[in-house]
């Protein structure tokens, strides 16, 4: 057996893409900050875009940081979900479907923030036009079925939290979708929100920044698996095949 790497992670870091993340948040000074925090695998999860992921990856090249791509989508029951994937051409195609599925509405710079789309210097290529902080018009359960046929994860993002989160727009874990995971946010131990909401004590339970802005970076949740892919993930979060994953209060 290939001997088993440890990873630390922050699985949920935003960019200047997203409008309510810090001017800051551009390809180069993630990297670095990443770093500087011992964290080796992160993921790109814009709201509902993936337009900076490469820029990102390529901020990264020669570090040692691994940049998986992802995003963070609003389904329509107004729940965020963390899409990750292993390639480019899986997120493109994905970030095909949801830009179908997006409502038809412009950026209101002034209310919602700038949306900027940059270089791996972080020099602006351009804006984006579209809203993005929005709902889309699909449910979670299409999205969950779309992730899985492009060989994706699922992840419900901040399940704790009132705004977006899963138990507070649903108030339980859908159990026609299998979730290999549910995140919660800084401001609570895996153990305690066990312990707050009892439904999801039968899931592994993963923590990240939800990061936008540098000095958010968590690095919490640590994967021992034999690469950073999202198969390695996914076997990690089963517990499956010696491969595992703890969450470390810092």
């Amino acid at each position: 057996m290939t001997p088993l790497s440890c990873y630390r992670s922050d699985l949920h870091v935003h960019t200047v893409l997203s409008p309510c993340a810090e001017i800051e948040m551009i390809p180069p000074l993630i990297v670095e900050e990443a770093l500087a925090k011992e964290i080796n695998l992160i993921a790109i999860t814009d709201h509902n875009a993936t337009f900076n992921i490469s820029a990102v990856q390529k901020a990264s090249e020669k570090t040692g940081l691994i940049v998986l791509p992802g995003m963070e989508i609003q389904t329509k029951e107004e729940v965020h979900v963390l899409c990750l994937f292993d390639t480019l051409e899986q997120i493109n195609e994905f970030q095909n479907i949801v830009s179908k599925n997006l409502p038809n509405l412009k950026n209101k710079e002034s209310y919602f923030g700038y949306q900027l789309i940059v270089d791996d210097l972080g020099n602006l290529i351009r804006t984006e036009d579209q809203l993005l902080l929005t709902s889309t018009f699909l449910s979670i359960d299409e999205i969950w079925r779309t992730v899985e046929n492009l060989s994706g994860l699922i992840i419900p993002a901040h399940v704790n939290r009132k705004a977006n989160g899963l138990l507070e727009i649903l108030g339980f874990v859908p159990n026609e979708i299998s979730i290999k995971a549910l995140e919660v946010s800084r401001h609570i131990t895996p153990d305690k929100a066990k312990e707050t909401f009892p439904q999801i004590n039968k899931y592994p339970i993963i923590q990240n920044g939800d990061v936008h802005r540098l000095n958010e970076f968590l690095g919490s949740t640590y994967f021992f698996i034999e690469s950073p892919t999202i198969s390695e993930i996914k076997l990690a979060l089963s517990g499956t095949d010696g491969r595992y994953f703890q969450v470390i209060q810092q």
